[in-house]
């Protein structure tokens, strides 16, 4: 009976100790962290009806189109695209889901942000009108309460290796069980991916 109960506290507390240590693994970065627990990350259901989500807190990020700096402030048009459950980055793979006009009350360098991939937290203000090419476009409003750029960087990511049962040869000698690829070596050429840090 002792047995039994040390095994469940023994379970349990590893349990706890893995739960614990995956929400660590989780995190998004203290600057977009925001001041609600939920914040509002889906803008086609902002673009439907603006007027309830104003005053509201929203995430959201893509990539910089253009920055219009202001007497006191700088504007940053950006191309919006789903964010990671994980840490809110920018999902490379995804499309554009709309633009958001972030206005950042000081002064950010141009140089600095067009063409990058930024996410944003703060006050949704509705919706201006504005212009992509020629047509006349919604934009979202938010005013900036944190942002965080990110670094686009390449990751290598290498074939899982092959396994299989069976006869076969290592060096001179003929053996009987598991084969690795080539001495535990994946077969194939590793893929290059494109991701935010």
């Amino acid at each position: 009976m002792k047995k039994q109960l040390k095994y469940r506290l023994v379970s349990k507390a590893l349990f706890l100790s893995g739960a614990l240590f995956l929400a660590g693994c989780v995190s998004i970065p203290e600057s977009i962290q925001g001041t609600s627990a939920t914040p509002v990350t889906n803008m086609n259901i902002v673009l439907t009806a603006p007027e309830l989500y104003q005053g509201q807190e929203g995430r959201f990020g893509g990539r910089v189109i253009d920055v219009k700096n202001l007497p006191t402030s700088t504007r940053l048009e950006i191309a919006v695209m789903p964010l990671s459950k994980y840490d809110a980055a920018p999902e490379l793979q995804q499309p554009s889901v709309g633009r958001l006009y972030a206005n950042v009350m000081h002064f950010l360098d141009p140089s600095d942000y067009k063409n990058h991939y930024v996410t944003v937290v703060g006050t949704i203000k509705g919706v201006e009108n504005g212009k992509v090419g020629e047509a006349t476009y919604p934009f979202l409003e938010l005013d900036v309460t944190g942002m965080k750029r990110w670094t686009l960087s390449q990751q290598v990511i290498m074939p899982a290796p092959v396994m299989s049962w069976g006869y076969g040869y290592y060096g001179d000698s003929p053996f009987w069980g598991y084969h690795y690829g080539y001495a535990g070596y994946p077969y194939g050429a590793g893929q290059i991916v494109p991701v935010l840090e």
